[in-house]
């Protein structure tokens, strides 16, 4: 367990070191061209370091209240662990996992194993996708501002966003990709909905339906937002948590329960990427017309319940996949003539939002 920094300083820590690695792959992009075998070799090298790291740091911290949930899991994992049986009926899947796992390791080692499932995939879609250039993936949806809680706090929503996405590495072989799927929604239900999302492009591929629809939602959102948190709460979503999370006690981070607009403008930053590429470049590619539909399906819901006390819950339904939906086009398409400077740039910028809103805004 790493226990020997200041459990305050934890994040810090973290945040510090992936400012000195942008800042250092910035540099790269600068000196070097992007297909440079030394630039090559610096990917693949700060890569694995940065996946070790992530994975051990963040696996192995302390079970303390400092990360909220943490600890309510670890009470269920002891609990497994002395014989007691399941007694929740929703999200069964990771509870499955949690009973198995306490009968043979320590709810430390379980918190590892739960990094690595949540970090490893990303890993795995990356290299993937870009092959030599997967750090730049990678990295992204590393140092995504929604990345940290729902590694050490939301652990079970982390979890099935991560399979949801190691889906799509198997978009060729469709049992793989469904079963990934489905140990998403067994993992967390709020994983329905882009998975719903998804057998929805199936039918209907086409971004420039959903960009309108995403473009519609934020008036709906604005003049009728209490309406449909009373829809929604209503109807229930996956189980009955939604209720709670859309009527129950504001979340700390978002008290503010007037319309988001700064939030929407992060979102916003996956949804201009999209129309930007796809409208104006011409970028032609079916896998990433289907991620960014997904996208906008999912964050379509999130602006129509913008307003909801616990809206950070469904925002992070997309907001997972912001980080890829940014950068894959610059991956698979050159577009500049110094793409790698531009890249470097798109790394810097995405970043920022996450740097600002830690030292800044919750300051």
């Amino acid at each position: 367990m790493i226990d020997f920094f200041p459990i305050e300083y934890y994040y810090a820590i973290y945040i510090n070191l992936s400012l000195f690695i942008i800042l250092f792959t910035v540099l790269h992009t600068l000196a070097l061209k992007i297909d440079d075998p030394k630039n090559i070799r610096y990917l693949n090298a700060m890569g694995a370091f940065l996946l070790i790291f992530i994975v051990i740091y963040m696996g192995l911290r302390p079970i303390s209240g400092a990360f909220t949930d943490m600890v309510t899991y670890a009470a269920h994992f002891n609990r497994y662990a002395n014989g007691y049986p399941i007694i929740v009926d929703t999200d069964i899947g990771f509870h499955l996992f949690m009973k198995f796992s306490s009968q043979f390791m320590s709810a430390n080692i379980f918190f590892l194993l739960c990094s690595f499932m949540y970090i490893y995939p990303m890993y795995f879609i990356s290299k993937k996708f870009f092959d030599k250039y997967w750090f730049f993936s990678f990295i992204m949806l590393v140092v995504s501002f929604s990345f940290w809680p729902y590694g050490v706090n939301g652990i079970r929503n982390g979890i099935a966003t991560s399979f949801f996405l190691l889906a799509f590495a198997f978009h060729e072989k469709k049992i793989l990709m469904i079963l990934f799927m489905v140990l998403a929604c067994l993992s967390h239900k709020t994983l329905l909905l882009p998975t719903l999302a998804y057998i929805i492009t199936l039918i209907h591929n086409n971004p420039k339906t959903y960009l309108k629809t995403w473009l519609i939602t934020i008036p709906l959102s604005l003049f009728l937002g209490s309406v449909w948190i009373s829809l929604f709460s209503s109807l229930g979503f996956a189980d009955d948590r939604l209720g709670g999370y859309l009527t129950g006690k504001a979340d700390a981070q978002f008290e503010d329960l007037s319309f988001r607009w700064d939030f929407l403008i992060y979102s916003g930053s996956a949804v201009f990427t999209g129309w930007f590429f796809i409208f104006k470049k011409g970028f032609k590619d079916v896998y990433y017309n289907r991620l960014l539909n997904i996208y906008l399906i999912a964050n379509s819901f999130w602006i129509l319940v913008i307003r909801a006390n616990f809206s950070n819950r469904f925002a992070y339904i997309s907001w997972f996949m912001i980080g890829i939906i940014i950068i894959y086009p610059f991956l698979k398409q050159q577009f500049y003539k110094n793409q790698n400077l531009v890249i470097g740039r798109v790394l810097m910028l995405y970043f920022s939002f996450t740097y600002f809103m830690y030292y800044i805004y919750y300051s």
